[in-house]
Order: C-alpha cells, then sequence, then structure tokens
C-alpha cells in the first residue's frame, strides 16, 4: 500500500478517536448518572490523546517529523508517551463504568496505575537489552500495546458491557444496544488490533505482526484499527443522546409532578370551599341560636315586662319604676350581645379606625374574653391598606388567635403587625404546646382547615404563609403580604401610632 494510502487510513483513524474525545467533551455535562459521567472523563483524554498519537504517525509516514537524532528521540518518546497515556485513560473509562459506588470508583485508579508500573518497569529493562534507536522505540510501541492497550481495550469493553446493563434497567434498550456495538468494537480494537503490531525483536511481534496480518488478509490491520474506531466513535456519539432523552424524561417528570400538584391543590381548595360553605353555615345556626337563646328571649321579656308595667303603673309606681329599671339593664345586656355578634361578623372599627386599631381591639377582647395575655405590636410606619388587605390580615390574625384559645393551652401570645417598605405581614407567637406541621396536608390526618384557609387567604393575594411549630414548643405563624401601590387607597388609616404594645 502506498504511503499516501496509508497516511489517509492515519488521518482517519485519529479523526474518529479526536472527533469522538471532543464530542464527549461537549456533550459530558448533560447526564445526571454521576457514575457515567465520572468514567467519561478519561474518555475524553483517550479519544483526544489517541486521535493526535495517530496523526503523528501519518507525518511521521509522510516525513513531516525531524529526523536529527535529538529531536527524532523527541519525537519519538512523545508518540510512545501519548500512546501509553491514552490506552491509560482507556483504562480507567472502563474501570469506573464497572464501578458501583464511589468508594470502587476511587480503587478502580489502583488499575491504571499498575499498568503503568509495569509499563516502566518493562521500558527500563529493554533499556539494557536493546540497542538505542529505531530498534528501541519499536520494542517500546510493541510493549506499550501488549500490556496497555490490550487490557485496556478489554475493560472497556466490559465496561461498556455494564453500562449497556445499566441503559436497559432505565428503559433504554436503543441505546444499550449501541453501547453493546461500542464494547464490540472495542474488543476488535484490542485484541486483534493490538496483537498485529509493527515488527520488532519483542516477541512474539517478530512473528504475529502487521506484515503477517498482510499476508494473512490482504489489506493493512491499520484498516482493521480505522474501521475499529470509527465504529466505536459512532455508537459512543449514539449513545450521549441517552442524555437528551434522560433530560426530556426529566422535564417530563416535572411536569407531571407539577400537574399532580396542581390537581392535588385544586382539589384541596375544593375540599376547602366545601368546608367552608359547611362552617358558614354552622356560623348561622350558632348566630340564630344566639339570638333565639339571648337576644330573642331577651326581647321577649322586654315586651311582656312592658305589657306588666302597663298594667301596674296605675295602681302602683314605685313598682312599675323598678321593673323598667330591671327591663332597661336587660336592653343595655341585650344590645351588648348584639354588638358582640355584629362585631364577629365585621367589626366597624376595620372600616372606621384601621387595621391596627381592630387587631389592638380584637386582642383585647380575647385577652379579657379567655383571660389570655396577648401582647400586640405595630412595627413601622403605618400606611393606608386595601379592603381586600385589611380584611385577610384581620381574618388571618382572628383565626390564628382562635385555634390559640381552642388547641394551644398557650399562657402568653404576641402579635406583631409590620408594615414593612414592601409588604405587611403578621406573626402570631404563642408559647403553647405545638403540634406537627405535616397536619396540614397529611392526607392520614384530619386536616386543620383553619391552617389551610389562612394559607389560601395570602396566597390569594400573592402572600406567603409560613408556619413553624413542633410539639411541645409553641406555634408561630407568619403571612407576609406584598403592597400593591395600584390597589391602595388615598385615605390614610385613623391611627398614627409607631410602635404601640397591650
Amino acid at each position: 500500500m502506498s504511503q499516501v494510502s496509508l497516511s489517509l487510513i492515519f488521518l482517519l483513524y485519529g479523526l474518529a478517536f479526536f472527533s469522538m474525545g471532543l464530542v464527549v467533551l461537549l456533550e459530558r455535562g448533560r447526564g445526571t448518572d454521576e457514575r457515567l459521567r465520572h468514567a467519561l472523563r478519561p474518555f475524553i483524554a483517550f479519544g483526544l490523546l489517541h486521535g493526535i498519537h495517530e496523526w503523528l504517525e501519518m507525518f511521521s509516514i509522510m516525513g513531516h517529523l525531524p529526523e536529527e537524532t535529538l529531536t527524532a528521540w523527541l519525537w519519538e518518546g512523545l508518540r510512545v508517551a501519548l500512546l501509553a497515556f491514552s490506552f491509560l485513560s482507556l483504562t480507567a473509562f472502563g474501570a469506573s463504568l464497572l464501578s458501583p459506588n464511589l468508594k470502587a470508583r476511587r480503587l478502580s485508579l489502583l488499575l491504571p496505575l499498575l499498568q503503568s508500573g509495569i509499563w516502566v518497569f518493562g521500558v527500563m529493562i529493554m533499556r539494557g537489552h536493546f540497542l538505542p534507536g529505531q530498534e528501541l522505540w519499536d520494542v517500546v510501541e510493541v510493549w506499550t500495546r501488549y500490556v496497555l492497550g490490550i487490557p485496556a481495550a478489554l475493560v472497556a469493553s466490559l465496561g461498556l458491557i455494564a453500562q449497556q446493563r445499566s441503559f436497559r434497567q432505565a428503559g433504554l434498550e436503543q441505546f444499550g444496544r449501541d453501547s453493546l456495538w461500542a464494547a464490540m468494537a472495542f474488543a476488535w480494537y484490542g485484541i486483534v488490533g493490538q496483537i498485529f503490531t509493527r515488527v520488532s525483536l519483542l516477541r512474539p511481534s517478530d512473528i504475529i505482526n502487521q506484515v503477517l496480518f498482510l499476508e494473512l488478509f490482504g489489506f493493512p490491520v491499520q484498516i482493521l484499527r480505522a474501521v475499529a474506531a470509527w465504529v466505536a466513535a459512532l455508537f459512543i456519539i449514539r449513545s450521549l443522546r441517552s442524555f437528551e432523552v434522560e433530560t426530556q424524561l426529566q422535564i417530563t417528570k416535572l411536569q407531571a409532578a407539577r400537574i399532580e400538584e396542581a390537581e392535588r391543590r385544586e382539589a384541596m381548595r375544593g375540599k376547602l370551599l366545601h368546608h367552608i360553605v359547611a362552617a358558614q353555615e354552622a356560623e348561622r345556626r350558632r348566630i340564630a341560636r344566639e339570638l333565639h337563646d339571648e337576644t330573642g328571649q331577651a326581647l321577649t321579656a322586654i315586651g311582656l315586662g312592658l305589657r306588666g308595667i302597663a298594667t301596674t303603673l296605675k295602681q302602683d309606681v314605685d313598682r312599675a319604676a323598678g321593673n323598667l329599671r330591671q327591663l332597661e339593664v336587660l336592653a343595655a345586656r341585650s344590645l351588648d350581645e348584639l354588638q358582640r355578634l355584629i362585631a364577629d361578623l365585621r367589626p366597624s372599627h376595620l372600616d372606621d379606625l384601621g387595621l391596627s386599631a381592630t387587631l389592638r381591639w380584637y386582642s383585647g377582647e380575647v385577652q379579657n374574653r379567655f383571660d389570655l395575655p396577648i401582647h400586640f405590636t405595630v412595627e413601622g410606619q403605618i400606611i393606608p391598606l386595601p379592603v381586600p388587605l385589611k380584611t385577610a390580615l384581620f381574618r388571618i390574625v382572628q383565626e390564628a388567635l382562635t385555634n390559640v384559645v381552642k388547641h394551644a393551652h398557650a399562657s402568653q401570645v404576641e402579635v406583631t403587625l409590620c408594615y414593612c417598605p414592601r409588604q405587611t405581614s403578621v406573626t402570631v407567637m404563642d408559647n403553647g404546646r405545638g403540634f406537627s406541621p405535616d397536619r396540614i396536608t397529611d392526607n392520614d390526618m384530619r386536616p386543620s382547615w383553619g391552617l389551610m384557609g389562612m394559607q389560601e387567604r395570602a396566597s390569594l393575594l400573592g402572600g406567603r404563609f409560613t408556619l413553624d411549630s413542633a410539639p411541645g414548643q409553641g406555634t408561630r405563624i407568619q403571612v407576609h403580604i406584598p403592597y400593591q401601590p395600584d390597589n391602595l387607597p388615598n385615605e390614610a388609616e385613623n391611627d398614627h401610632t409607631i410602635t404601640v404594645s397591650g
């Protein structure tokens, strides 16, 4: 075969490995399999170094390398070093693929280290048995292919077979087949391509060499190596498409998880709406019962009393006056009860005095009614707030204090209203018995509709609800709702206190 044809073979041969290393270098970071990503690092080095080595062979055949003794030695040393390091990198690649965990991957580095030790020891011995010059370099190259090339190709082939199993377990059968074809190409490259070396004095290369291969098959062994290189490069690059498929699968899973979360939240909102309707009906029944039991009976008693006074007024004026005073007390008590019911439904303070005054008043009401010390604080410069925001924050504090009274068994509560530069926030913190926050959405437990209602009110206004609690460590509820300047009212709240405690 002519030198031009042989040079072209080496050009294509080197191009296959160099292109493979370059493509792997560009694609390696896209995968999520840490084992495969770790293994591809030395494989990149193998592809680039081996490609450069074959191009040096091409330049040597074409006579473009220096022929002076010292310079020629340097070029030959560089060429053999590139060949050795490329094979050691291929060994590291296969050993890493065969390693099931991080500890095994670290131990796998001992294999190329052992190979390099044997190779260096053999080179040192050969320096004393062979003449310096081309004879020695031929022997060293053959030794490199025997000791490093053949084992490296076989280890890489086994590693790719192991990777094929990983692809199949992940449901990526096509990429598993690509990996298997690449393993077969490396096996041919190692067993056949590296056994038939150049002619040298190192046995058995003096008999089994590239000259014998040419006589047996009619074409140079470099063609076999080049074909194996292109097949390996083709299927290695095809297998890298698994990164893209893996990314698509992750995107699909993420989208499915988001859809599932949206459906779960929608279902939870439906349950919450059903609970709110049921709570509204229960509240109406309570109000009707209280109006019947308290206000209705009081009005009935007042009516009967007035009729009695009309009868006794002509007979006993003093007795009628006493009855009137009793009816006055009863009417005042009924009016207080009616005002309490109205305040529970919608306190007039919220519209007349603003959020801070309403929360201070309501905290005092809860403190007096249940003998529970409540420390209320306002922080920041008070600014006017839109009605939806005031109502949401008041209802959140109202629900939080209701939960404290019913469940916390606390001895002290702190309520903080903060007018921050970009948002309004409220914090309700108690020193009660606390609970596990998982109960809010745990399907195996009865959900806390009050807490979910607070979270929903905050989210509807673009806010953030946070809950910090643990059994025996109290509970802290925080709600942050950002300002919406376009919706802020022009009137300021009728409260100009910067910090208030009560």
